[in-house]
């Protein structure tokens, strides 16, 4: 079996000027560093958001549907905003626009906004995760006041620091999703009571 996990990494934020763009090339190139993971962007505002459960492979304007992403993704990056505690409106359409492709897969979170980082909106979308039979990892990458924190070329003032803690984030996301793709190749979780 590959070591390599195809990971699937969402953008949380489908804002005008966001700054998720950002942070989430970040996380990209660090996920690339990895040489653990095989990356697909799964953007909501470069979707057709109407055609969301549609799985015609013939449409254009929607790529590939966005449950066949989510259904062959081993694992997940979520990059997200806190917007006024909380996560984005359109992670949650995202996330609800689908259901077993979330099953027994593992999810890791990359978070910013001012101060508290982006940790509230982590915190609430655990609990949105495990209702779907996600795991969650339990280290995080947060950037408290994001936007003080990266340079114009879209680097963290302390790269060193940083990449460390993605270090330690992707090990164990690379870990469950080794361990979790095994099981689902032994057993379907949709046999599971």
């Amino acid at each position: 079996m590959s070591q390599t996990v195809k990971v699937g990494l969402i953008y949380g934020s489908a804002r005008l000027g966001r700054f998720c763009d950002t942070v989430a090339r970040w996380t990209e190139k660090e996920l690339d560093l990895s040489g653990n993971f095989s990356v697909e962007v799964i953007d909501p505002a470069a979707h057709n958001r109407a055609a969301w459960r549609e799985s015609s492979p013939n449409d254009v304007t929607n790529h590939r549907s966005l449950r066949t992403q989510l259904g062959e993704a081993d694992a997940f990056v979520v990059v997200t905003p806190e917007y006024n505690h909380g996560y984005p409106a359109a992670l949650k359409e995202l996330i609800d626009s689908a259901r077993e492709e979330w099953y027994a897969k593992p999810v890791a979170f990359v978070s910013y906004g001012g101060v508290s980082g982006g940790l509230r909106a982590v915190e609430q979308l655990r609990q949105v995760f495990a209702e779907l039979h996600v795991v969650s990892i339990r280290d995080s990458v947060s950037f408290q006041n994001a936007w003080q924190v990266f340079d114009a070329s879209g680097c963290p003032a302390d790269p060193e620091r940083c990449s460390a803690q993605m270090s330690r984030m992707l090990a164990k996301l690379h870990w469950w999703a080794i361990a979790l793709r095994s099981a689902r190749g032994q057993s379907p979780y949709s046999t599971a009571a």
